[in-house]
């Protein structure tokens, strides 16, 4: 008899500690003055768990490069911390990516109001011409 599968694999386990852990030392344990207000959005973890990719977005985008740098340098200081709170036989080596899915999304939003309020404008003045039109025929 198999056994059943459960909901996650043991990569995607890590990649969630992993976030959290990272989550919780750049809010509290990253003293560089570079880096701006850190969101770890994901991580991606390798099947022999040698790399994990973080994602990270900045409420600041002008502090988008200095905050790069600064996880850059603090990534020895980070795997270390990791390292204190996940056992594992081996840390994944951390890069750090930015993710502009949120930055994409905000485009696209203001993209479909921008057409929504076109065609609000555009199709709302022929319902009026229509709608008084339809007013002299009820008569």
């Amino acid at each position: 008899m198999a056994k059943a599968k459960k909901g996650f694999s043991r990569s995607d386990r890590i990649a969630e500690q992993i976030q959290r852990e990272l989550a919780e030392l750049t809010r509290k344990g990253l003293k560089d003055p570079r880096a701006g207000w850190i969101t770890i959005t994901s991580v991606e973890v390798t099947r022999d768990y040698s790399h994990a990719k973080v994602y990270y977005t900045v409420m600041v985008e002008s502090t988008r490069e200095a905050t790069q740098e600064a996880l850059d340098s603090s990534t020895g200081y980070l795997r270390n911390e990791l390292g204190r709170a996940i056992k594992m036989f081996s840390m994944p080596q951390l890069h750090f990516v930015y993710d502009d899915s949120v930055e994409r999304g905000m485009h696209l939003t203001s993209l479909i109001n921008q057409v929504a309020r076109e065609d609000a404008e555009k199709f709302g003045s022929l319902a009026e011409d229509e709608a008084g039109e339809g007013e002299g025929k009820a008569e």
